[in-house]
């Protein structure tokens, strides 16, 4: 995927499939956009290109908002948009001045001059530029004085909730794990570089990785123990990870990520891994002594080897009736 970044003057060489949006988390609804893109572009032989934004308009437009918590950082958002087909990535700087430009303006000159497109999909409720003023209808009028083709794709619903962002924030903030990931299509992940820690886990039996997040806008679960498959080097391992401040045996009020991974004894200080969130165990809990937190860390452990059973069993199914 060839991806534009850091620069609003730039020029699609090729009629293109565009779409456009924040796309964070890439969840289903955004997947559905992006399944139409594949289709137009088999049928039309075009490359499809996401025009995306950074940093989130939201934080631009609402300064209120400014610590607004994205599902996906620009990178891992960049890796979703590959996985699913993408061809071109423009990462647009999104700024106050972007936001006040004229509908018409934004068509003549990102849409048109810029990304070249022959057929724009956008989502439900779809708008752009000055006071969102940009919407279906305004594009529908110059499909054909500018000579391309718009389409609206309609909101998705599961069990009758329209999939957003913003509910996979608050199902995530809950420890709703399994709510989150239905919704977003593919399990919830955060990149982390693994880092130094205090090695009080080793010698409860219960060796942990500790790991650093970098930069400050990346959605942190909610306080808890997970069940959690990590990624090293394209590998997948299963493992426990706990979220919280290590109250039984910390005094600080500082917020530490470790998790553990079964079966594995390899050095990965400094290497980043990635985390795929799959089930929340429980609440994070201060115990009276170091051997109250062994049984629980086994304890946890049981739980995590009778779900991965159940993963087992599942694929096992899955695969008979192939």
């Amino acid at each position: 995927m060839l991806t534009i970044r850091n620069t609003k003057h730039f020029r699609i060489e090729k009629p293109s499939i565009v779409t456009i949006g924040t796309f964070d988390g890439v969840h289903l609804g955004h997947q559905k956009i992006l399944s139409r893109l594949q289709q137009l572009k088999q049928k039309h032989g075009l490359n499809a290109v996401v025009l995306t934004f950074e940093p989130h308009p939201r934080k631009v437009l609402f300064p209120n908002q400014a610590d607004l918590k994205l599902l996906t950082l620009i990178d891992e958002k960049l890796d979703l948009l590959e996985n699913y087909g993408v061809d071109v990535a423009v990462v647009y700087p999104f700024d106050k001045t972007f936001s006040n430009i004229e509908a018409k303006e934004y068509i003549e000159e990102i849409l048109l001059k810029n990304l070249k497109v022959k057929y724009l999909v956008i989502g439900y409720d779809h708008h752009f530029g000055k006071d969102r003023g940009g919407n279906i209808k305004v594009l529908q009028q110059f499909e054909k004085e500018y000579g391309y083709e718009v389409e609206e794709i309609d909101a998705l619903d599961i069990d009758h909730i329209a999939i957003s962002s913003s509910k996979i924030r608050h199902a995530l903030e809950e420890g709703k794990i399994t709510l989150a990931n239905n919704y977003l299509g593919h399990y919830f992940f955060l990149n982390a570089i693994v880092v130094e820690g205090k090695q009080l886990g080793r010698k409860l039996g219960y060796p942990t990785a500790n790991l650093k997040i970098e930069g400050t806008d990346k959605l942190i679960p909610k306080i808890g123990v997970y069940f959690v498959e990590v990624v090293i080097d394209n590998v997948a391992h299963y493992g426990m990870m706990n979220i919280g401040y290590n109250p039984t045996t910390d005094n600080d009020q500082k917020v530490k990520i470790e998790v553990n991974i079964f079966d594995f004894n390899e050095d990965i200080y400094r290497k980043v891994v990635r985390i795929n969130f799959i089930d929340y165990l429980r609440d994070e809990k201060k115990f009276n002594n170091l051997e109250e937190l062994t049984e629980a860390l086994h304890e946890d452990k049981q739980k995590c080897m009778l779900l991965i059973e159940e993963i087992n069993r599942t694929l096992c199914a899955i695969v008979k009736t192939k």
